[in-house]
């Protein structure tokens, strides 16, 4: 089997506009929720959100190009371009053709979908725009993508809910280890916070008022967020030979389903995940050190997810250092994982632990080290990064250190 290493990475999100930003604001516990500024804020009893600031889709699209693309779009076309700039990679010829584009969402075109609903229901408008349906669908941002930098490999779109993004990088790694493609661009990416977006996720009782503080015994729900995250994905001896710069290296895959509740998760599925990311990669527990947590600040997925931990990991459990960056950033739902993984890559190779923010009370039934509050210097080897989506679908990457 063929090794896979990661050669760009590019993000636009609640913490910065670029890699090197969101960095910075995990290095220094930044909080990017806020107030949300959206139509019709004041008729939502959620009224916070990790929201995109300083945003303004004219200084990057064309009126033709908006016209096209959904703000989930918008997203992935910046985050992947910095990422494949970074990369230095160009498509073209047999790179091209064994070269494609694996992206997570979960709403898609959901923006898109909550304007033009208000048109024809509220305003009572009887016709919309000709590209609504190639702008709403969930495949639009992979497939602009594939069609921007001529990428004419496998592409397509997976949306499982919050492990959308953590699906689809895991795809991409397994199309290059097996030699079906050279080079993946992937991750995911999404934009619900709108009126609809919010108002429907309210309807399940999961959503924090205040602030996001996982693993904390004073929490109180989740934090939606938007954005994107992308990353090259590359067939190592490829990127050896053209000398690229490695940021790390994909090792292990594991994804399983609870087949047992739509929205309680299941212990025995998140152990069977990691349990099975690290079989993958063939390395002991003992060799991890650190976990980006689902970590969303609910009281059910928080303990349910350390109890898988201290089940896999046993007596290293409390020496695996476990954080949840959605504290600070919120969750992007289907673009969370990839966002995410953004900190597992500094842990790699920064030697940097983003820290769980917002943390303030112990709670017995999440005894781990969960980084509270502060960022951590540490060396780290190997790194998971969970992901557990409604429906019982989990998706667990492990990463060396380049």
């Amino acid at each position: 089997m063929k090794r896979v290493v990661i050669t760009g990475a590019g993000s636009i999100n609640p913490l910065g506009h670029t890699v090197a930003d969101t960095l910075d604001a995990m290095k220094n516990g930044v909080c990017g929720i806020g107030a949300l500024d959206i139509r019709d804020v004041e008729r939502l009893s959620i009224q916070i959100g990790g929201q995109v600031k300083d945003y303004h889709p004219d200084d990057t699209f064309n009126r033709q190009q908006q016209a096209l693309y959904d703000r989930f779009t918008q997203f992935t076309l910046i985050a992947a371009r910095e990422a494949i700039e970074q990369s230095g990679l160009e498509f073209a010829g047999t790179l091209a053709a064994e070269s494609g584009v694996i992206l997570g969402t979960s709403g898609g075109g959901l923006t898109t979908q909550d304007d033009n609903y208000r048109a024809v229901y509220e305003e009572g408008k009887n016709r919309v725009h000709p590209f609504i349906v190639p702008k709403l669908m969930n495949n639009a941002a992979a497939s602009h993508v594939s069609m921007t930098w001529n990428l004419k490999g496998p592409s397509f779109t997976v949306a499982t809910a919050c492990a959308s993004s953590n699906h689809a990088m895991g795809q991409a790694f397994q199309f290059i280890r097996s030699g079906l493609a050279r080079v993946m661009v992937t991750g995911g990416s999404e934009s619900m916070l709108c009126f609809g977006g919010v108002k429907a996720w309210e309807g399940l009782r999961v959503m924090s008022k205040d602030a996001c503080r996982p693993f904390s015994a004073n929490r109180n729900g989740m934090v939606q967020g938007e954005g994107a995250g992308v990353f090259v994905f590359e067939e190592y001896e490829n990127a050896k030979a053209r000398g690229a710069e490695i940021l790390a290296e994909i090792v292990g895959f594991s994804m399983t389903s609870d087949a047992a509740d739509i929205v309680m998760p299941s212990q025995q599925g998140a152990a069977r995940a990691i349990s099975g990311a690290l079989s993958d990669a063939k390395i002991d527990a003992s060799k991890v050190g650190y976990i980006n947590a689902h970590g969303t600040g609910t009281a059910a997925n928080d303990k349910t997810e350390c109890a898988a931990v201290a089940n896999v990991f046993g007596p290293h459990a409390d020496k695996v250092m476990i954080s949840s960056t959605k504290s600070m950033h919120g969750h992007l739902i289907g673009g969370t994982g990839a966002v995410e993984l953004l900190a597992v890559l500094m842990a790699l190779k920064d030697g940097i632990i983003a820290p769980t923010i917002g943390y303030q009370e112990p709670d017995p039934e999440c005894a781990l080290d969960v980084v509270p509050n502060e960022a951590r210097e540490a060396k780290v080897e190997y790194a998971l990064s969970n992901a557990f989506a409604f429906g019982g679908l989990n998706a667990v990457l492990a990463l060396k250190r380049a």
